[in-house]
């Protein structure tokens, strides 16, 4: 929502009205200087909304406020240039409305433009949160990062490197909301104050690290060429694509890694098609190049990728991991009852390439049960399990 400053206004002002944290109207107003606002800036308030209200016979700002438990002023900061003593019947004024509900409506089909829609929707309700883009996909589709906090603790999630596994996205939209939410309400999630978090860790979400192939799985071919033939043709004339893991040129991006990369190509098929096909060169798909880019560049203290499927966590890598992984995984394990497992054979993985370069904590997280791609009756369950996860990435 946004207000304007007025004579005298300060956000310790804002935050004290509104009861939001200083820290997050701070950070939402980042090209603004605290110690020098100016009469008629735009300042946003965090976790706010401006609705539409029209007036009726006998209202006042006052009772108004007071029957939305608002103060006055804030009716006033959000209405400028209205004359409080010159109200008039079907003027439309706007109201302030704290949001507590989710904008993330995650159980449904939820392709490119539903994540790209809700990270919109989102910024514009929690401005505090940062948007920016670490690269495209091959059909030039921005891939979005979200970025919350401003802590020393660097935390990383992401989901749908594979394609078919496009389910990990809502469910980790879902977390973000909702953390977005505790932020903004002061509330807890399972017990935990999430304000410390905020200020204890930088979280860096990709929500889908794939799109062109969730596009693929869930709304079929690409209208142009040579794409629309190609797929088909790597999908042996299918048009069920279902199944469908790597990207749209048919490579597993998570066999892209330069970790143990070429064991990976030995065992794996030698053209490109609807999964496990690792390329011809770690790091030749511009998804792959985009993530790790981010990461080193992130410098993260921990990653989690969540794919699905198998309730299980994988935590280590050529035993490369540090001590601390077994502990971390097992309250991982804790909190979603999945099941530790510290290696497969299994190579050229984001979490193998960054346990093996960092010497830290790297996990990959297989939510859910039963045969790819998991269905949707089976989302409220995952995201339950899920939660402690994401919770516990936080505060361990």
């Amino acid at each position: 929502m946004d207000i304007y400053v007025r004579q005298g206004d300060s956000f310790w002002y804002y935050s004290n009205l509104f009861t939001v944290s200083l820290k997050l109207i701070l950070d939402s107003n980042r090209d603004l200087s605290p110690d020098r606002l100016q009469v008629g800036q735009r300042v946003r308030i965090p976790g706010f909304a401006a609705v539409d209200y029209r007036i009726r016979a006998g209202d006042t700002l006052w009772n108004i406020a007071r029957s939305r438990n608002l103060p006055v002023d804030a009716l006033l900061l959000a209405n400028r240039n209205i004359n409080p003593n010159a109200l008039y019947i079907g003027q439309m004024i706007k109201v302030p409305l704290r949001v507590t509900w989710r904008i993330v409506e995650g159980k449904k089909k939820y392709d490119y433009a539903s994540v790209m829609n809700d990270l919109r929707r989102l910024q514009s309700v929690y401005p505090f949160m940062k948007v920016p883009s670490i690269g495209k996909s091959v059909l030039g589709k921005t891939i979005p990062e979200a970025l919350i906090g401003a802590g020393p603790k660097r935390v990383h999630y992401n989901g749908s490197f594979h394609a078919q596994e496009w389910i990990t996205t809502p469910v980790i939209m879902t977390f973000l909301n909702d953390y977005l939410l505790a932020l903004t309400n002061n509330t807890a999630i399972r017990g935990l104050p999430m304000s410390s978090y905020y200020t204890q860790t930088t979280l860096s979400i990709v929500p889908m690290v794939n799109p062109d192939g969730v596009d693929l799985v869930l709304n079929g071919p690409p209208d142009a060429e040579p794409w629309k033939s190609k797929v088909v043709e790597l999908n042996k004339g299918s048009l069920d694509f279902s199944g469908w893991k790597a990207n749209i040129r048919g490579v597993d991006l998570n066999d892209q890694f330069p970790a143990e990369w070429e064991l990976e190509k030995a065992r794996n098929p030698a053209k490109p098609g609807p999964r496990d096909y690792p390329g011809e060169k770690p790091l030749s798909e511009p998804e792959a190049i985009a993530m790790a880019e981010l990461t080193k560049r992130r410098d993260f203290s921990r990653v989690l990728a969540f794919h699905t499927q198998g309730e299980v966590i994988y935590w280590g890598f050529e035993n490369l991991e540090p001590p601390e992984s077994e502990r971390m995984v097992n309250e991982f394990a804790r909190v979603s009852g999945y099941q530790p497992v510290k290696t497969i054979e299994s190579y050229a993985g984001y979490k193998d390439w960054f346990i093996q370069d960092w010497r830290r904590p790297g996990f990959t997280v297989e939510l859910g049960f039963g045969v790819n791609p998991l269905p949707l009756s089976q989302y409220d369950e995952i995201y339950e399990e899920a939660l402690g996860i994401f919770l516990a990435g936080l505060y361990l």
